[in-house]
């Protein structure tokens, strides 16, 4: 049941690029006109109401939740959720053991990482680096032929997927922060991936088959993930740039910023899209308002769902919907990182959509993950999360769309991606220079 309504250091108002710049701070002195209801006015229909009905406001059962909350530290606000267990749910009752071996390392900055086919592991690294990972662990040399990426700030080599006929047709998909003229921005590309036999390779047949704009000259906010739905369409993420003269184009529909895409193979956009045919909106939008989604994964059922950095508070679980607005700025459980409200300090809003869950504090989340497979019976269908400030993950176990507990799984680093491995572990890739990838299994009975 939808409900209408990047954790990091403060940041300026960039100028350098004047006709985003002149665009955006028009914007932001009259950010009503991109209100929900001035948006569907745009588009021609009645702006949609909230949609809180039936059993929102009921409490969701949880027989193995515990009485205390997994965050414990004070919050960042005095904001009130609207819904039970939108924040600070229950830990369960018991406790999961775990036990942490490293796997690989000598990884620099690795931002993502993906499984091949036959158990072996391929990273992207930041500078703007491909690895593939040998199944004795140790990376590769870089894979020729990636293209030039901006590694300032937030920005370089982000995400990685396979094709979903990668055994036959060897294509991987990847984003990045892209070099341009006006700055950067958020681009996907594919290639073949060509292997020598020597633990690397080459791409070839690069395209880059889509691209965020407008560009901005800036380094913060990119996104960015990339998740295949089961019709074999691309979901792509992406940021609103984080700078308050952007950052409003998230409620804007002939903008890229702050939106998550759906495109096919070939970067176009699906003709079943929630804007197809419109005249005054991205018809790759699939929903928007968004801040910075830098986790995306598919549920059981093959439905979306994002993590979300909020300013300071306000971290987000969703699950985007077509043609909807999830708020920001307009609508956030965050303030500034000055301790300002943020616009009026509006936590919902008729048109908007409220988060599945929130964090105030932030845990910065950096990935998004289900996991489906038994070798953690207590985490069956649940999410797993990477917590670049909590430095560990998170486990949700989620029912009916709504959290029943959160779980802290403490990792001692800043974690940047997170997988389920075919053999049942979960894979934990940290940040920064001499980075790793954690192998987490449940710790056996003595």
């Amino acid at each position: 049941m939808p409900f209408l309504r990047e954790a990091g250091p403060p940041v300026r108002d960039r100028t350098r690029n004047n006709d985003v710049t002149r665009f955006s701070l028009a914007l932001l002195a009259s950010v009503a006109a991109f209100s929900p209801a001035a948006l569907a006015q745009q588009e021609g229909t009645e702006p949609r109401a909230p949609r809180i009905e039936g059993d929102a406001f009921q409490a969701p059962a949880a027989p193995t939740a515990g009485e205390k909350p997994a965050e414990t530290q004070a919050p960042n606000t005095s904001y009130t959720p609207l819904l039970p267990n939108q924040t600070r749910a229950p830990q369960p009752a018991k406790a999961t053991q775990v036990e942490v071996s490293p796997v690989v390392s000598g990884l620099d900055s690795a931002w993502a990482l993906e499984f091949l086919p036959d158990g072996r592991m391929i990273v992207t690294e930041k500078a703007g680096k491909i690895r593939l990972i040998g199944k004795d662990g140790k990376p590769g040399p870089a894979v020729a032929g990636v293209p030039k990426v901006d590694a300032r700030g937030q920005g370089g080599l982000l995400d990685i997927a396979l094709s979903p006929s990668f055994a036959g047709d060897k294509t991987i998909y990847f984003s990045f922060s892209e070099p341009r003229d006006k700055g950067n921005g958020t681009s996907v590309a594919k290639a073949k991936l060509v292997e020598d036999g020597k633990g690397g390779g080459k791409l070839e047949d690069l395209k880059v088959i889509f691209r965020q704009t407008p560009s901005y000259d800036g380094d913060k906010h990119f996104g960015s993930r990339l998740v295949f739905a089961p019709d074999g369409n691309l979901f792509v993420t992406v940021g609103e740039r984080s700078d308050k003269g952007p950052r409003v184009q998230a409620q804007d529909l002939s903008s890229g910023l702050g939106k998550v895409f759906r495109i096919d193979n070939e970067g176009k956009a699906p003709k079943d899209n929630p804007f197809i045919g419109s005249d005054k909106a991205k018809p790759e939008i699939w929903s928007y308002g968004h801040r910075n989604v830098q986790g995306a994964t598919l549920d059981g059922q093959g439905r979306l769902w994002t993590a979300e950095h909020g300013p300071r508070g306000g971290d987000e679980l969703n699950r985007p919907r077509p043609g909807l607005n999830y708020g920001w700025p307009l609508v956030t459980y965050g303030i500034e990182y000055s301790g300002e409200k943020i616009g009026d300090g509006a936590t919902q809003a008729g048109g908007t959509v409220q988060p599945v869950y929130y964090w105030d504090p932030v845990i910065a989340p950096s990935a998004l993950a289900f996991y489906d497979k038994t070798l953690f019976p207590e985490w069956k269908d649940d999410f797993i999360l990477g917590g670049l400030v909590s430095t560990g993950l998170v486990i949700l176990k989620v029912s009916g769309d709504k959290v029943l507990t959160e779980e802290r799984i403490p990792l001692d680093h800043r974690i940047r991606d997170v997988k389920v491995g075919p053999d049942g572990a979960v894979y934990a890739v940290t940040e920064g220079p001499d980075g790793q990838i954690l192998k987490v299994t449940p710790k056996k009975s003595s």
